[in-house]
C-alpha cells in the first residue's frame, strides 16, 4: 500500500510531500503564482506513469533475460474537451527482435500505474476531527 502526507504552509504554493522516507516538494510555476521550487501536480503525476512504465519493462525484460538497454519514455499531458489526455512515447534501446518489442509495448499498457489511470480511481475525502 502507498501512503503519502502533503503539507502547504503560507509559502504560494510550495507542498512538502513526505512518502517512503523521503521528501519532495511540489510548486506551481512563477506564471501561477507559485516559485517554481519544485515540479508541478502534473508533472508528478506523469513522472509517476513513466517511472512505473519504465520499472515494469524493466522487470519484465529482466525475467525473460532479453537484451533491454535502456528504456526511455516521453510524457505529454493535455485537456481535450475537460478530458485529460496523456501521450506516451516509448523508446525502446538494447537487441531486441520485433516481437519483443511488440510485446513490451503490450505489457506498458498493463502497468499498475497505466491500470489505475485508465480505469480511474475512487477518492473518498474527510476532514480530520484536529
Amino acid at each position: 500500500m502507498a501512503c503519502a502526507n502533503a503539507h502547504l504552509g503560507t509559502t504560494n504554493f510550495a507542498t512538502t510531500i513526505r512518502m517512503g522516507g523521503r521528501t519532495l516538494v511540489a510548486d506551481e510555476p512563477a506564471a501561477l503564482g507559485g516559485a517554481d521550487a519544485g515540479p508541478a501536480p502534473y508533472d508528478l503525476l506523469l513522472a509517476s506513469l513513466g517511472a512505473c512504465t519504465a520499472i515494469t519493462l524493466r522487470m519484465y525484460a529482466e525475467r525473460k533475460q532479453w537484451n533491454l538497454q535502456a528504456v526511455d519514455i516521453d510524457l505529454h499531458h493535455v485537456k481535450v474537451e475537460n478530458r485529460s489526455k496523456i501521450e506516451r512515447v516509448i523508446t525502446l534501446t538494447g537487441d531486441l527482435t520485433e516481437d519483443q518489442r511488440v510485446r513490451l509495448a503490450d505489457v506498458a499498457e498493463r502497468t499498475p500505474v497505466t491500470l489505475t489511470l485508465k480505469a480511474g480511481a475512487d477518492i473518498a475525502t474527510r476532514l480530520s476531527d484536529s
